[in-house]
Parts: C-alpha cells; structure tokens; sequence
C-alpha cells in the first residue's frame, strides 16, 4: 500500500491534507558574553540561537522561586511559571544553557522545545481541505429538503436535520442522529479544542462558543486578548473543523456536531508555522484546567520529536512538563482525549523508525522502542487513545494502531476509494467547518478524536458528577465491539497492510471498540 504522508496535525495529505512548510529567520551568531547576574566572574555565553525551554522543578512555590534566580544567573530569560506544577517556561541564548540549569539544586528536568531558533516571523504555505462549492451547499440542503418531502409524503415525520447533515456518514456510524433525538447535550459542558485556532464567528460555532474558556497559548504564557484564540487567514483551518465536529450548532445551517448542544472553546497552541511546541501545550492544559474545560481534545503530536526519548534530556523534559500538564488538567476534572497518529504505525512494536524528527531543523532516520519513546500526549497515562475509522467501518488506512495503546476508535475518514459511504454521502472523509463561514472535508486521526471528545461531553452531560475516570470507563465500557479486521488488505493489491492482535472485545486496531454516542444519553 502506498503510504500516505501526515503531519504534525492528526490530518491526512488526502485531497484535503493540509501542507505545511516553515522558513524560519535565524539570528545572526555573532560572538557575545554577559556577566552572571549576581554577580559571579564566570562569563555566561549568549552567542547561541535563541531557543525556548521547560525546567521542571522539585517541590513548591519556594522551589520555583528559587530555580527562577538561576535561571537568571545562568543566562535565561523566565517567560511564565507554572508554580501549580512546578514548569518553568525560558528562553536562552546560552547554547550551555539547559546543562547548566540541570545541575541546579530543585531541578528535576530541564530540556530545549525546540531545535531551531525563535524567529522573528514564521511564515507559512498552508494547503487548504476540499471545500464545498456554494453550489455544492445549494444542492445538499435542496436535497434534503426533497428527502424530507418524500417521507412526509409517505406519512413519516420530517427530518430534524441540518442542511448538510446528509453528507456526514459519521454521525449515524456512532449514532449521534439517534442521540439528538434524546438530547442534544447540556450548556454545562465544555470542550476545549487544543490546536490552531478556532474561528468563532462561523455561523455553525458561534452559538456555542465560550470565550471565557478560550486563549492564545503559542508563546507559552496566556494571551487573553479578544479574538487571540482565532486562526489569521494564512493559518491552518485545523482547529476551526475539529471544533465543528465537536460542537457545531443544531441550527438549520451547515453541519452538525456530535454534541451540538454543549459549550466548545478555543486554546490556541499552534504557531503560524504549525508547530506546536511544548511550552505552547503545557499552557493550554493548564488553562482547561483552570477554566472549567470538562474535556479537551489534542489532535497533534508535540514537535519537534515525533517520538521523545526518555533517555535523551531535553526530550526526558518535554515528556515530564506535558505529563504533569496532563495530569493536572485531570485533577481539576477535565477529560483528556488525543489522536493516535496517521503513520499507520503500530505503536506496540518493539521497534519503529522515525524519519521525521525533529522536524523543525534537520530531520535524521532513528530507530526508536515506543515503550520508552512517547509521542505526546497521546502515549501519555490517562489519555483517551483514539484510532481511525472510515466509512465501512474498518480501520482507516493511516491510522496508527497498537495493542495495550488505542483506547477506543471513531470516524476520522478514509480514501474514498477504499471506504466508500453509503448514499447520500459522498465522500468517505469528514465534512466539518472552515473559517470564513464555508465548509469542507477533511481526513486523518485529527477527525477521529473529536468524535470521541464529542461523545465524552455527551457523557458529562448525561453524568454531570461523574469524574474523569468514570467518564472513561464509560466511554470504553459503551463502545460497540469491532472483531479485527484479517487479513487486512485496504487497497486490495494483496498486500496485507497491517496486522491486528486481539479479540473482538479488544484489539490492537479499534481498542474497546467505535464509540457509541447513543449509549452515552442514557441514563
């Protein structure tokens, strides 16, 4: 099978992948030294490439505080702290900078976020997805309104449905339709999309918006400035459709959410470029969790690594700030839900060779163990693991798979050609929001998970005092049973393309099983 290429982002270079290249200005090397502040006689270097970095800390307040002096003293630059978990986010220009911070008394941890410089200005050629022509939107809703005459016609109830909705194949897979004729979700809930942005004045997210959950994170410090959280014209449209197939209105235009009556936010972690850096997603858990985000979705792995290696030390450290990001978000009741990659990998392997590290320099082949090499968060503890699906209901082509590691599975799309929908559907990818009020159709794990972030809110909504845990043993204890797919042939050239270990009530490709939205409003 040809592979298809991914992205940082958990969508598909299908027809409507997204391409995304960077040209990063470099600062010039000039020589330079400063003295230590405080006072030392040892001169600290700031010759080197501005980089950013997370210090994690022992201990409390005092400890940061502490660190905090240090970090001056040894030629960094204290951008904000995380005192609730004790990480620390710098920039430097002292290439020695992560070693000397390292060996200071109450550091746990301490690593560089990136490999290539801070630039002054990121541009970006960003692909679009597959939009529909006005045309297109024209002819769907008159074709819906046809449907709805045949079957008032023949005596039947029309339809609740938006104009669009007939194009979304994925909605009666996990059967949202049936859902919303319980309930469409409560007001109470939140999800937080993590990603590129979300534009909220599109008319399908804009009655359900909350702009107090939403944020700028890029920098790693919270910028609240209205409309902060919104994607510009020149960036990724990622975030906007993840937030429709979460959340977009039940409000006779457009598409449907999975939870079309719960509240959905923005926190945007993505640079122009795309990239999202740790210190970018660390502020974003830590802004859910302050913000009473009940579920968060993460569509992306953290760059530059696609996989970060315990045994290398600035990765040992981006692991550990997210990991405690994660985790504190889940104290404050919030529901973490992450995409499993579109590499078709098979993430319980003893071994994987990762090509596209770091990906924001030079990239170099590694042969990486994915038990001591994670990619995050989605490999983190506590994390709703999500794999692909397409329109048949097999595993999608890309996706990423693994025994021990998917939780569960939902629609995220699939060629056309290998998964082809049902009629009226169209087309075997997800149709969801861009910005600017159009729609479009996109592929990829990215699409999967908000399915699973959608019936999670679904969940909350229906249990407004359940806690994260139980909130996940539902979600896995509900999903509908998937056998494994054997031999797994997607493209019928008689090639297996990927193998599946297990038993129908778990396995490596689907995990507990498709995510049942319908199960999730019963009482």
């Amino acid at each position: 099978m040809a592979h298809l290429g991914s992205r940082r982002q958990r969508v598909l270079a299908l027809p409507v992948g997204l391409a995304l290249t960077v040209s990063l200005g470099f600062l010039p090397a000039t020589a330079a030294t400063a003295a230590p502040a405080g006072g030392g006689s040892d001169a600290v270097a700031t010759d080197g490439p501005k980089l950013s970095y997370v210090v994690n800390t022992r201990g409390g307040h005092s400890t940061v505080k502490s660190v905090e002096k240090a970090i001056d003293r040894v030629g960094g630059t204290v951008v904000t702290s995380y005192d609730q978990i004790g990480v620390i986010v710098v920039t430097s220009q002292n290439p020695g900078f992560a070693q000397a911070i390292r060996k200071v008394k109450g550091v746990e941890s301490a690593g560089a976020t990136r490999t290539a410089p801070l630039p002054a200005q990121s541009t970006t050629d960003v692909g679009t997805p597959r939009a529909l022509t006005a045309e297109e939107v024209a002819l769907a809703a008159d074709s819906a309104k046809k449907a709805n005459a045949a079957r008032t016609a023949k005596g039947g109830a029309p339809l609740a449905q938006d104009p669009l909705e007939p194009l979304q194949w994925d909605l009666p897979a996990i059967k949202a339709d049936k859902a919303h004729e319980k309930t469409l979700g409560s007001r109470n809930v939140t999800v937080a999309v993590i990603d590129t942005g979300v534009d909220d004045t599109h008319p399908d997210i804009a009655p359900n918006f909350d702009r107090s959950a939403s944020v700028n994170c890029v920098s790693g410090k919270p910028d609240t400035t209205d409309g902060a959280w919104r994607p510009s014209a020149e960036e990724s449209p990622h975030g906007t459709h993840v937030a429709g197939e979460i959340a977009a209105a039940k409000n006779g235009v457009g598409v449907t959410g999975v939870a079309p009556g719960v509240k959905v936010s923005g926190i945007k972690v993505s640079t122009t470029a795309g990239f999202f850096y740790t210190e970018a997603v660390v502020c974003g858990f830590i802004w859910a969790a302050e913000h009473g985000v009940d579920v968060t979705n993460n569509s992306y792995y953290t760059d530059p690594w696609y996989f970060n290696c315990k045994n290398d030390p600035d990765q040992k450290a981006l692991v550990e700030a997210i990991t405690r990001a994660t985790r504190y978000a889940e104290s404050k009741g919030t529901v973490n839900v992450a995409a499993a990659g579109n590499e078709n990998y098979d993430l319980a392997a003893d071994s994987i060779t990762d090509p596209v590290s770091p990906n924001d320099s030079t990239p170099g082949e590694r042969v990486i163990d994915p038990s001591e090499c994670f990619d995050i968060p989605t490999q983190l503890p506590g994390v709703v693991t999500v794999a692909s699906t397409g329109a048949k209901g097999l595993k999608s082509s890309f996706s990423n798979h693994g025994y021990g590691v998917i939780d569960i599975a939902a629609p995220g799309g699939d060629s056309t050609r290998y998964q082809t929908p049902a009629p009226p559907a169209t087309s075997g990818l997800i149709l969801g929001p861009l910005p600017g009020g159009n729609w479009g159709y996109m592929a990829g794990t990215s699409m999967a998970s908000p399915h699973v972030a959608g019936v999670a809110a679904l969940l909350k909504s229906t249990h407004p005092h359940a806690s994260p845990a139980l909130i996940k043993a539902l979600l896995t204890a509900q999903a509908d049973d998937v056998p494994c797919t054997t031999p797994y042939d997607i493209d019928g050239d008689g090639t297996v393309d990927a193998v599946c270990e297990g038993g129908k009530q778990y396995n490596s490709f689907y995990g507990a099983g498709l995510v049942d939205a319908l199960d999730a409003v019963r009482k």
